[in-house]
């Protein structure tokens, strides 16, 4: 590195020991935090793909059991995992009733729909699962990584300023220490911001799918009203 010059590289190799593991946590630490939003961004795809071939099925279909046996081929999305546990609700009900309509019709008479909204919120729960998986490592990693390239900027200045006590108050001197201090910080801001960015990001669109399945939920529950209404 020659005067007046300074290479970022450089300077975290020639870093301290202590800033050096600052600069290996953080880097490992932004590394996880890609590899979890690829991994988030993939499902999300995955599951408007599959919610769409599960509404086609379902719009297609002529009675609720015929979903339930096309639900076997069908990959996991929000609406088929709603849609098999309050179906499948529905079916031990009938089978505890002897699938008798008169004694089902007073059944939901006197308790309403409240079976089946237990089994859709358990549906409900399997897909939060998925949608919450990760988020937290995303969140700590935007929390916790600029607290970290701090500490490894407070080491560097302290080194910075035992070179001073030392008698070498001079630029050349001071520099690379401030350099390093700085680096720290910055490399902790890089892996902080894209989680924190993304964090918030992927809150967002689990709340749009929490939405529709509130929806698809409501329709579930309206279709058997309507079945027992005949």
């Amino acid at each position: 590195m020659t005067s007046g010059e300074l290479d970022i590289v450089q300077i975290m190799l020639e870093a301290s020991l202590v800033v050096k593991a600052v600069l290996v946590s953080l880097v490992f630490a932004s590394v996880v935090c890609w590899a979890i939003v690829l991994k988030k961004k993939k499902l999300f795809s995955e599951f408007k793909e599959n919610s769409n071939d599960f509404l086609d099925v379902y719009k297609g279909a002529s009675s609720l059991k015929e979903v339930m046996e096309s639900c076997k081929n069908l990959p996991m999305s929000p609406y088929r995992s709603l849609f098999t546990n309050g179906y499948t609700e529905l079916t031990k009900l009938k089978e505890h009733l002897n699938d008798d309509r008169d004694r089902l019709e007073k059944h939901f008479s006197q308790y309403g729909l409240n079976i089946l909204e237990r089994g859709l919120k358990k549906g409900v729960h399997e897909v939060n699962v998925e949608l919450e998986k990760f988020l937290s490592t995303l969140a700590s990693i935007g929390s916790v990584s600029p607290f970290v390239g701090l500490f490894g900027t407070v080491w560097g200045i302290i080194g910075s300023f035992t070179g001073l006590a030392g008698g070498g108050a001079t630029i050349d001197a001071v520099a690379p220490g401030i350099a390093e201090a700085l680096v720290a910080t910055a490399v902790g801001l890089l892996a902080a911001i894209p989680a924190v960015w993304f964090y918030n990001k992927f809150n967002n669109e689990n709340a749009h799918i929490q939405s529709e399945m509130d929806s698809f939920g409501q329709e579930f529950l309206n279709v058997v009203e309507r079945s027992l209404a005949k």
